[in-house]
């Protein structure tokens, strides 16, 4: 009877956990859904009505997500990532470029899962360290800066996180804006250029883009990298 009782109150916790992550996933469903549109955040409109933000961003501090679960670990540190960067933007608000903000990217520290962690440590300590074989994690990130991939008006889940990643990683490889492809040269975000290592370690960036490209690029094509725009992505 003991020792069911002890099974019975671990099923409970675990429970109670999934319960958490399913809470926060949907409250973070419901933020994208009312401040992102068409790939721009409404930075204003959250700084005159913070309260979904500051719940999110409490949920993030007090999460414990379990590398066990891979999708659900990863989902939880994409999203995570995106709202503290909105986060940091509303702090500073108005404002022009995140770049603008001094220690934006490797300053500034947030809580999350019970650490204290700048937004370069979430992507490259947690993200790209435990999952070096997935280089689409650079399309789902959004920096607030507009030659970021365009951040969605959905949270990432654990459920859809694989189609989600598929998709995102679709649309910008065949966005002539972000692929730029004359028929003799090959022009590429900067993202290529400063994680080349996550790109090119099963082939060339032509190899990784083609695996996406509706029309493949020649192999032999000459490639070069176009200026990052650090424009704030805001409606």
């Amino acid at each position: 009877m003991k020792q069911l009782l002890i099974v019975g109150l671990f099923l409970a916790v675990q429970i109670t956990q999934a319960q958490v992550s399913s809470s926060f996933f949907s409250k973070a469903d419901a933020f994208f859904k009312t401040y992102v549109k068409e790939g721009k955040v409404k930075y204003s409109e959250i700084k005159k009505t913070p309260e979904q933000l500051n719940s999110l961003v409490t949920a993030i501090a007090n999460a414990n997500p379990s590398e066990s679960d891979p999708a659900n670990f990863q989902a939880f540190y994409i999203n995570a990532y995106n709202i503290l960067v909105i986060d940091g933007i509303v702090n500073n608000y108005p404002i022009k470029s995140p770049l603008n903000i001094n220690g934006f990217f490797d300053g500034k520290k947030y809580s999350i899962a019970g650490e204290k962690r700048t937004l370069n440590s979430i992507e490259n300590d947690i993200l790209r360290k435990k999952f070096p074989k997935e280089p689409r994690f650079h399309f789902v990130l959004v920096c607030a800066g507009l030659g970021c991939p365009p951040i969605i008006n959905e949270a990432y889940t654990p459920t859809k996180l694989e189609h989600q990643l598929a998709q995102q990683t679709n649309k910008a490889i065949n966005n002539p804006s972000f692929i730029r492809y004359d028929g003799k040269r090959l022009k590429i975000s900067q993202i290529f250029e400063w994680y080349a290592k996550d790109f090119t370690q099963f082939g060339s960036y032509v190899d990784f883009i083609n695996k996406y490209r509706k029309e493949a690029v020649p192999e032999k094509t000459k490639v070069g990298f176009y200026e990052y725009d650090w424009s704030l992505n805001e409606i």
